[in-house]
């Protein structure tokens, strides 16, 4: 979404009741309905990785980012929504079961979105978008002309790009891939356009609010909704199996892994870039970039992680064909690669730990094919345990910095 200067205290003014007081106590934190409703997402990230999994080769690989960017799109637009209105009050909570209704619909729909279901995932996207949007009108009706005009663009681009996704729904083959290559295009572009609409103008950065907080703790629990299920994937994988020595490898290889993802990204969002996302002059343009789009190959990664995890977990000690080696590199380095732009689109800064992880992985590549499955898994594994550790160092150092001034900035 654009970004905002538009000062927190005046928002309690805009479009009445429906938007959040942010005079109020504890008005930017989370509610119990946004949890629930994340619930449909848990869901959708499981529909994802099941099918990677079982269509493991490059046309299935982009259907997935495709479905994924479409999952992402309507989750995230959902979110600045709710970082915006009241979910205490009844009407935000009935659009967000309608939601939960149409993301529930649109999930079961992934496995066979490219085949028979696409009219159905296109049909339950697009009511998506378009039904968020127009209740957004409607809270705004009485609200500023300006926001209310916003709505109206945002509302024409998404018009336009689900029109295109229903109309790839109902086509085949190579069609249905042009059609919605292109309506998810229009979708990240409306941001960057500022939702130019001839006629309407286009939004200025004063149309949007942004509570920094709120945001952050959404996109948070978002991650947290990724690396669960990269849990459960790894944990009723390793139920099935009979333990041996290799199989107790790989859980522990899987097990590490999600926990040193956990760790790269909290000690950095929750407890460093939350705070300068807060204090930033301009921090919608924070939430556009750092969250809205930087958060893409993080959730990615840890998508592309499960799937390489259950993989070797089934088979540690198997030939390392191609796709298997994509998937064991590709996950940790697109998360790796994800945690190191949203430092930068936060702070400006490229973390040297990032780096060295992104080569650690890339010096594995001419190796992978000549050793067995875990030994590539614990080697992935060892490099991201390496860019947690160095993060966590970091940032003890940086916070001893803070306490004691005198003390040597700790590299980032």
């Amino acid at each position: 979404m654009t970004n905002d200067s538009v000062p927190l205290h005046n928002a309690s003014r805009h479009g009445g009741s429906l938007l959040r007081d942010r005079n109020a106590p504890h008005h930017n934190r989370v509610g119990f309905v946004e949890l629930f409703f994340d619930l449909v997402f848990v869901f959708a990230v499981t529909q994802l990785s099941h099918h990677l999994l079982h269509h493991l080769t490059l046309e299935g690989a982009l259907q997935t980012a495709l479905l994924m960017l479409a999952m992402w799109i309507v989750w995230i637009f959902t979110t600045w929504v709710t970082n915006w209105i009241d979910c205490s009050r009844t009407a935000p909570r009935l659009m967000l079961f309608g939601l939960m209704a149409g993301g529930l619909v649109m999930s079961a729909a992934v496995p066979q979105a490219f085949g028979e279901r696409g009219y159905v995932f296109a049909l339950a996207y697009a009511a998506m978008q378009i039904g968020r949007t127009s209740f957004m009108l409607f809270v705004l009706k009485n609200g500023p002309a300006n926001e209310f005009a916003n709505f109206r663009r945002i509302l024409v681009w998404l018009s336009v790009s689900a029109a295109l996704w229903i109309v790839g729904g109902f086509s085949d083959g190579d069609a249905r891939w042009g059609f919605w290559i292109v309506a998810i295009a229009i979708e990240f572009a409306g941001p960057w356009a500022s939702f130019r609409v001839p006629g309407l103008g286009r939004s200025s950065t004063a149309d949007w609010t942004i509570d920094p907080e709120h945001m952050s703790e959404r996109c948070g629990l978002f991650v947290i909704i990724a690396l669960g299920e990269s849990i459960i994937i790894t944990g009723a994988t390793f139920a099935d199996l009979k333990w041996t020595a290799e199989i107790w490898m790989a859980f522990g290889a899987a097990l590490l892994s999600t926990l040193a993802m956990w760790w790269i990204y909290f000690v950095i969002s929750a407890q460093v870039a939350s705070e300068a996302f807060a204090h930033h002059k301009d921090p919608g343009s924070v939430a556009r970039a750092a969250y809205t789009y930087g958060h893409l190959p993080i959730i990615a990664g840890i998508i592309v992680t499960a799937v390489s995890d259950e993989m070797i977990l089934a088979h540690p000690l198997g030939h390392i064909g191609g796709p298997v080696l994509a998937v064991t590199l590709l996950g940790p380095g697109l998360f790796i690669l994800g945690t190191g732009l949203f430092c930068w689109l936060v702070f400006r800064e490229l973390p040297l730990s990032s780096l060295i992880g992104i080569l650690i992985l890339a010096c594995l590549i001419p190796l992978a094919p000549y050793i067995p499955p875990i030994a590539l898994s614990l080697a992935t594994t060892g490099a991201m345990i390496f860019v947690a550790v160095w993060v966590g160092i970091a940032h003890a150092r940086e916070a001893a910095a803070a306490q004691h001034p005198g003390l040597e900035q700790a590299p980032s």
